[in-house]
Formats: structure tokens, C-alpha cells, sequence
């Protein structure tokens, strides 16, 4: 599946991620989805999006976010694209210190080293002005030491480390000021708890302590004055990358609704000839469509370098995409009646998985907020 905004190259790069994908299993388990990084890893489309001196491919989020729509509607929707290339190695690449980008960026490239990001915390989950994780300099040493908590972060366990979001309170106004931190994952006093989720994925869901964690002073990524700036730098990469995951996953149901339809008959007559079935999945194909040119301008606005553009764009895209993926993957189960709910056809636990794209990583409600004060004009309701 291709639009009039695809380059050559772009295409090209869709079918052999789509051939790549499709030739392998669906990973129903850790070690299969970690064999299937790896070799995705090898072949360069895990780091498409970062520097050629560094390891990767020199693209951007726009050809990341189509090897992650790619991977999706082969049945392998890889959560950690969205958080270890698109939002840690982003924000490394734009904004590290070039020992930073040569110890992180070649191995985030190539699928052997992984970074989760620690952003979301029990009582700042959408406002991230309330995130209580502080840093504090050890006068004697010149180290930080961070403490605080974090929560729904994912993939902790396979990380080599964690990009933490905490705060350093600003000297001048005494008020705290949003930094990055790289956290190794055995660093003493970093713990972290696998939370009992329902969902189904290959990637686990952690809660995190970090109790003065002692972190060497070039842990802090970028500028401790830059603020909002380097934490958005990765924040809209993740509402892209996110759309991406939610158009993947229902092109996947998709297509499995579609065969049904054609083969499964009834008095005679395969049920897609009715149009109680075929409408339904002709909207949800519309509008996985319509999301897709959504979520493209949004890629294409910030490897442009548009920040502005990007951000309203990567919003509007991210909603439109939960909403077609949980659309299109409630009609496919519904087309296919009780078979839809069975291990074989692999559509169940898309039902739960389909709501991340519309709860993460900023609920619907927020992101009409966003849309409505940002882009309309209206006054803030909060």
C-alpha cells in the first residue's frame, strides 16, 4: 500500500520491509520478537531514522514510521520501534554529547543495544509540568542524584538503559526545569516492578523507583537549560511512531477480515458480497487510509525540521490512527463472529493491544485539548 506522497525510494523501501516482515512468523512470544529485532537490526530498519556516521540509515521518522506501518500489518507491531530508534535515539542524535552518540546510536542502530524512556509517573501521567522525578548535584562530586518514580514503561527488563525524564530545579527562579538522563539498567538504586497487565505483548510493562540513583555528570543528555524543547524533540516522533503502530495493526485485522469475507459462505454467497459486511471494512479501510496521508504529513513536517507544524500534525495523526485501529479491529472480529475470538485467526488480542494506539502516549481527550486551544483558538479548559 502505497500514496501519491511516497518517493521511489520510499516504496521500495515498503515492499522489502513488507517481504522482510511477512517471511517471518508472528512473534507470539519474547525470544521470537527478539530474534525478529535482530534480524530487522541487521538488514538497517531499526535505525533507518538515524546518522549514517552513527550506524544508521540517515533517514528520518518518515521512513521509520513506514518500516513500523509495515511490520504492523505483517502481524508483528515491534512497541519498542516507537521508543528505543524513534524517541531515545532522536533525542541522542539531536541532542547528545558526541560520546553519547558513539556509545548509544551504532547499537541502537543495528538492534543490539536498547533504550526504554521513562517519562509517565502515578500522579503526572498527561501533565508532564507534574512529573516529581528530581536530580540533584553532589557538590563534592559533581554527579546527580535522581530520585522519583515512573510508571507503564515499557521494556525495562530488555533495555540496556532507560532515558529517565526528570526535573533540576532552575537556579535563577527556584522553579523545576525538565532533563534526560540515561540510566544503566544495573545502576544501584534503579529498581523497577513488571506491573499484571492484560494486554498482550511481546514487550513488558515496568514500574520504576530510583532511590539517589548516582549518575556520572555526562548521564544528562543535552542542554540542562533547554527545557521542553529536547523532551518534545522526542515526544512527536513517539505520537507519529504511535499512529504508525495503530495503522499497522488494522491493516493486519484488515486483511484477516477481508479473507474471511471472500471465502466464508453462507446460503451460497460469500458474506463480503453483502453490504452489512463489506461497508463496514470499506469505512475502516477509508479511514486507515485517511490516517496514514495524516500521519505522513506529520513525518514529513519534522524531518523538515518544523517543530510547530510537527507537534499539531503528530497529534491529529496519533487520534485519527486509535481511533481507525480500534475501529477497524472491532469490525474484523465482528466479521468474523465466534472464529474471531479463537487462537487461530490472531485477532483477540488485538482487541486489547488496539487501545494502546488510543491511550498512549496521551489519551484522546488530551490531544482535542491540544487541537482545540493550540489550533482553533479556544481558551484552555484547564
Amino acid at each position: 500500500m502505497t500514496t501519491l506522497l511516497e518517493s521511489h525510494e520510499h516504496k521500495s523501501l515498503r515492499e522489502a520491509v513488507s517481504a522482510f516482515a511477512r517471511s517471518h512468523p508472528r512473534a507470539t512470544g519474547p525470544a521470537e520478537a527478539r530474534r525478529f529485532w535482530q534480524e530487522a537490526g541487521k538488514l538497517g530498519y531499526i535505525g533507518v531514522n538515524l546518522p549514517e556516521a552513527y550506524g544508521g540509515g540517515g533517514g528520518g521518522v518518515t521512513e521509520l514510521s513506514l518500516v513500523l506501518e509495515e511490520m504492523g500489518a505483517a502481524g508483528n507491531p515491534l512497541l519498542m520501534m516507537i521508543v528505543s530508534p524513534a524517541i531515545c535515539g532522536t533525542v541522542i542524535a539531536r541532542f547528545g554529547t558526541e560520546e553519547q552518540k558513539r556509545t548509544w546510536l551504532p547499537g541502537i542502530a543495528d538492534g543490539t543495544r536498547l533504550m526504554a524512556f521513562g517519562i509517565t509517573e502515578p500522579d503526572a501521567g498527561s501533565n508532564s509540568h507534574r512529573i516529581t522525578t528530581t536530580a540533584r548535584r553532589d557538590a563534592a562530586t559533581g554527579d546527580w542524584l535522581l530520585t522519583g518514580r515512573k510508571v507503564f514503561i515499557s521494556g525495562v527488563d530488555i533495555a540496556d538503559a532507560t532515558l529517565i525524564v526528570g526535573r533540576t530545579e532552575d537556579a535563577r527562579t527556584g522553579k523545576l526545569k525538565p532533563c534526560l538522563f540515561i540510566v544503566p539498567r544495573d545502576t544501584p538504586g534503579f529498581e523497577r516492578r513488571q506491573l499484571d497487565m492484560e494486554l498482550h505483548a511481546t514487550e513488558k510493562q515496568f514500574e520504576l523507583t530510583l532511590d539517589d540513583v548516582r549518575l556520572p555528570a555526562d548521564a544528562l543528555v543535552g542542554d540542562e537549560d533547554a527545557g521542553l524543547l529536547q523532551l518534545f524533540a522526542g515526544l512527536n516522533p513517539e505520537r507519529i511512531m504511535t499512529a504508525a503502530f495503530g495503522i499497522g495493526i488494522g491493516r493486519y485485522a484488515l486483511a484477516r477480515a477481508l479473507d474471511y469475507a471472500r471465502e466464508r459462505t453462507v446460503w451460497k454467497t460469500p458474506i463480503g458480497a453483502h453490504q452489512a459486511i463489506a461497508h463496514p471494512l470499506a469505512q475502516a479501510h477509508i479511514d486507515l487510509e485517511l490516517s496514514r496521508l495524516m500521519t505522513q504529513k506529520a513525518a514529513h513536517l519534522y524531518d523538515a525540521g518544523d517543530d510547530m507544524g510537527a507537534g499539531e500534525a503528530a497529534n491529529m495523526a496519533k487520534y485519527a490512527a486509535g481511533e481507525a485501529c480500534v475501529k477497524a479491529v472491532d469490525q474484523a472480529v465482528h466479521t468474523l463472529g465466534g472464529n474471531g475470538l479463537t487462537r487461530e485467526f490472531g485477532l483477540a488480542t488485538l482487541i486489547t493491544a488496539a487501545r494502546v494506539a488510543r491511550i498512549a502516549p496521551v489519551s484522546r481527550e488530551m490531544i482535542l485539548n491540544y487541537v482545540s486551544h493550540q489550533t482553533l483558538g479556544l481558551p484552555k479548559s484547564y
